[in-house]
């Protein structure tokens, strides 16, 4: 039986970079292609989704032995539901500014199917410490994700990251970046070198093992 701690580290590598959920499992991706337009805004959806999966994993896996099967899918869903409306009203109170940014994709966050997916694959079926670094990592790696594509994006489109000029006043914003066409760019090349190289180190590691064997 695996130790405690490697088994936690195992979940949150898993997360973080084996099943990332933008790269490698290619959920989420409306927000994904709509907020990151700005690193602010790649880092707040990213954020407010952390918080969202952490917390209603944790739930989901306290109840998970009360929960009828045949109703499990609505319950889960209003698990979600109280996550997402607790972060939308704190968001409103104390960083309006991005609430207005992000609109309509912070209730959104009650259909992403990052958070649903959790909970009915891995939340639902492990215990509450599992499940919550389950949320963290997989909240991480969705962050992680959502910063790297919206800093492209901003830097391209702006010249700046997270508002600082970068690139001085003679740059010359390619428009395109900060459009959805941009989007779809940026993440189609951010997938397709991510996926190249896990798809080397796997086939490295599969040779190491023949040469072992």
């Amino acid at each position: 039986m695996p130790k405690k701690g490697n088994d936690l580290r195992g979940v949150f590598i898993n997360g973080l970079l084996t099943e990332n959920p933008t790269f490698r499992l290619v959920l989420g991706t409306c927000p994904t292609l709509a907020v990151t337009t700005s690193a602010i805004n790649g880092l707040g959806m990213g954020l407010a989704a952390t918080f969202v999966l952490i917390g209603s994993n944790a739930v989901i896996s306290l109840l998970r032995n009360f929960i009828p099967n045949k109703v499990r899918i609505p319950a889960f869903v209003v698990v979600i539901c109280t996550f997402v409306t607790m972060i939308q009203m704190l968001m409103q109170a104390f960083v309006p500014p991005l609430y207005d940014a992000l609109g309509i994709f912070i209730p959104l966050i009650v259909v992403n199917c990052i958070i649903l997916a959790r909970a009915e694959a891995f939340a639902s079926k492990n215990n509450v410490v599992r499940s919550a670094m389950d949320g963290v990592s997989m909240g991480l790696g969705f962050t992680l994700a959502l910063i790297l594509i919206s800093s492209i994006r901003e830097l391209l489109g702006n010249g700046t990251v997270f508002g600082i000029n970068l690139l001085g006043a003679s740059f010359e914003p390619m428009l395109l970046m900060v459009l959805a066409p941009g989007g779809f760019i940026v993440f189609g090349l951010l997938l397709g070198i991510i996926n190249a190289i896990g798809e080397k180190r796997k086939a490295g590691k599969e040779d190491k093992e023949v040469a072992a064997a």
